[in-house]
């Protein structure tokens, strides 16, 4: 099946959605311009396009999967996207802070995700639609103001961050899309900008036997070069060379037809097929067959993006990864064989051996059903063939054996430090191949997507037979491969001391607790946590404790923290040496408390619900914030009457984390006089709160090496809100 045999009305509506990759390289600065302003603006009208789906505004505040917000969260988050990480580049400024706040932060269900309605105000869908023609506004002017020059490199954050925001969009088109897909129908219509496949069989005698055919071994070179010509997220970049066996692997995905021998043998009730979190996720769910197929008493119907139709027998099934595997134990049981879903690697070696083309080496025609170059759909896993195999890529994507982790090499991109770091947890496992309606970077050879095990995508599979593969090493013992900077901070908070001077956090927390005496001891936030010392410091003495910090990295370790009891770090001694250490709340004379709660949060911009605190303590924060004077006037609306602000800082103003402008001192003004961050922190907190006691001093020693280390001194004012 061709481009060219479609229907000419057909091609015309896919036309309004199809569009390629921009590449990052060229010769020419205008050129490159315009083709990322055209390239930005045929994303926001997909996007947008694919909201039209929707009979009702009021299906916007449905809630389709319960572990997921409804899509008005979705349809706001891509746009605050794209100012937030410009913010973040010092590229612009904010055009509604409440917005950019409430749909920062949300998308993953990570263990300091919130999902409680209750915290949220949802905006009209009109509001929403207006801010994101405002950013629309906002982008396109900076895309003529940015210099565009190829070749555009990850360390140019202005222009970097456009392509990031594009690129995160296209893969909200595909995870919107699978949220709409679980939505009630009375919500939905069947639009002709979204075609689905009119080709299917009827009957499961008429879909096509699978078969496993030879794949032979060779070498497999993952990880793109800073030079790649197409955009990439940070997990892509680096390298890893693995040497993949021959194996035997599906001529094609797995159809409906197929997998419902494993349903009518009973494969959703019997446990012995499923692994452990397969059980639990069974117990939890009660699914008794995939997600979008739909009971019609003897028969079966099939739910596509907005309609339903009549079972597509030869249609690939649509599954998570727990019933996939399941799938492969029970046919291994049967066939006497050792049937699993292949690594990443053999996945990778799959594709080179049938040739499958990158996306710029497509030519006209997309070599799959990828893209929304076809259809807004699934076709017949018979359709589209490539080598000696169908639908290597396109379709839906297929799940791997793989939970995703880094290369050698890797670097978090310090614009969305939090992108990969979080999935790398064992509970993620990478999907390869993209699916009907991925675009953009996940229709690339090098895309690494990753998703928790019971998610759903447009995902299914194609078995392998191979040796059994070894389940990777927990890393839920709190042990962290790390980087020089996070290791610093475990040692910071939890290490031991140097020179005689004590911990700083513990200290600090020792400090607030001292001023609070006889004021109440409710809610307490200590904002900027990093790994969280502090929280669990004040933990005892309050409430509830909440820690926020702007870093994914440290939110994670400190929660690793909090359900583990220990942490692993490797604490840099000299050049590329390291030394193992490690550290436990027990050692620490702590615990972890059920009153405890890590959050990522921009402290510029917390959300509405951060608000009710006794205690708010700001450790070596204010002079590491963009814009400290947004946070001064932000904070006193989180205090209760009578509550206490502690501000501790050593008062490093540097202008690549704050710009010049907005430094709170550490500078001489118009007239010649020298202002110091006190000056005006008195200025500024003064309407709201009253200075209490005098700034007081804690030392405090950073190790960097075994033989280099910094020795500071930072202020501490206590504030007591009016």
């Amino acid at each position: 099946m061709t481009r060219a045999d479609l229907p000419e009305e057909k091609i015309a509506m896919l036309s309004r959605l199809k569009s390629r990759s921009v590449l990052l390289t060229g010769n020419d600065a205008e050129s490159k311009r315009e083709a990322v302003r055209a390239y930005f603006h045929r994303t926001m009208d997909i996007y947008e396009k694919l909201f039209e789906v929707l009979t009702d505004d009021q299906a916007f505040y449905e809630r389709p999967e319960p572990l997921r917000h409804p899509l008005i969260f979705y349809f706001g988050h891509t746009a605050t996207f794209y100012i937030n990480k410009l913010v973040t580049a010092k590229a612009t400024t904010r055009i509604d802070p409440k917005l950019e706040g409430m749909f920062a932060i949300g998308v993953d269900e990570m263990s300091w995700d919130d999902l409680n309605d209750a915290h949220y105000d949802w905006p009209s869908v009109e509001r929403v639609r207006d801010y994101r023609r405002k950013v629309r506004e906002r982008v396109d002017q900076l895309i003529s103001e940015l210099d565009w020059t190829p070749p555009v490199r990850w360390d140019d954050h202005p222009t970097w961050s456009i392509f990031m925001g594009i690129e995160h969009e296209r893969i909200h088109l595909e995870t919107s899309s699978v949220l709409i897909r679980q939505l009630d129908l009375e919500w939905l219509q069947p639009h002709g900008d979204w075609p689905i496949c009119d080709t299917a069989v009827a009957a499961v005698a008429d879909a096509p036997a699978n078969e496993l055919l030879e794949v032979t071994g060779g070498t497999v070179v993952q990880g793109k070069s800073q030079d790649a010509p197409l955009y990439g997220w940070d997990n892509e970049y680096g390298q890893l060379a693995t040497r993949v066996d021959a194996f035997r692997a599906g001529r094609m995905q797995v159809s409906n037809a197929e997998f419902l021998a494993f349903v009518e043998a009973g494969g959703y009730e019997t446990p012995e097929w499923w692994t452990e979190e397969g059980r639990r996720w069974l117990d939890f769910r009660g699914a008794a067959h995939p997600i979008f197929w739909v009971p019609r008493g003897d028969s079966w119907g099939y739910r596509t993006m907005a309609q339903e139709i009549d079972m597509p027998w030869d249609w690939p099934v649509d599954v998570n990864y727990l019933e996939a595997k399941a799938f492969c134990n029970w046919l291994s049981e049967r066939e006497g064989k050792s049937i699993r879903l292949p690594t990443e690697p053999e996945y990778e070696r799959l594709r080179q051996v049938a040739g499958v083309p990158d996306e710029p080496e497509w030519g006209e025609r997309a070599p799959g059903n990828i893209n929304l170059e076809y259809w807004a759909s699934s076709c017949p896993v018979n359709r589209f063939g490539q080598g000696d195999f169908f639908d290597v890529i396109g379709n839906v994507w297929q799940w791997t054996e793989t939970p995703i982790d880094a290369f050698e090499g890797f670097e978090p991109h310090p614009i969305y430090d939090d992108f990969s770091v979080p999935t790398f947890d064992n509970q993620h496992n990478l999907i390869k191949g993209g699916s009907w309606i991925s675009t953009g970077n996940e229709a690339t050879r090098d895309a690494r997507y990753a998703f928790r095990r019971h998610f759903f995508q447009h995902a299914g599979f194609r078995y392998v037979e191979g040796e059994p593969v070894r389940p990777p090493a927990s890393k839920d013992d709190g042990y962290y491969e790390t980087d020089a900077q996070l290791a610093q901070y475990c040692d910071f908070h939890f290490g031991r001391s140097y020179f005689g001077v004590g911990n700083f956090p513990r200290a600090l927390a020792e400090f607030a607790l001292r001023q609070m005496e006889g004021r109440a001891h409710g809610a307490a936030l200590d904002l900027g946590c990093a790994t969280g010392r502090a929280t669990f410091e004040l933990a005892p003495h309050f409430e509830s404790v909440t820690g926020l910090d702007f870093s994914a990295r440290f939110v994670q370790i400190a929660q690793a923290m909090l359900d583990e009891g220990q942490i692993a770090y490797a604490l840099p001694t000299e050049g590329e040496l390291t030394e193992d250490r490690a550290a436990s709340l027990a050692a620490l004379g702590l615990e972890p408390r059920d009153n405890i709660e890590f959050r990522q949060q921009d402290a510029c911009n917390m959300k509405p619900h951060f608000t009710g605190y006794d205690l708010v303590l700001a450790g070596n924060l204010i002079d590491r914030l963009y814009d400290p004077g947004k946070f001064l006037d932000d904070i006193a609306g989180r205090i209760n009457p009578g509550g206490l602000l502690v501000l501790a800082s050593p008062y490093t103003w540097l202008e690549d984390v704050t710009p010049r402008e907005r430094w709170l001192g550490g500078y001489v003004d118009k007239d010649g006089r020298p202002v110091s961050t006190l000056d005006t922190l008195l200025k500024c907190l003064e309407p709201n709160f009253e200075l209490v006691g005098e700034p007081a001093d804690i030392p405090f020693v950073i190790r960097d090496t075994a033989r280099r280390y910094q020795h500071t001194v930072s202020q501490v004012t206590v504030w007591a809100r009016r």
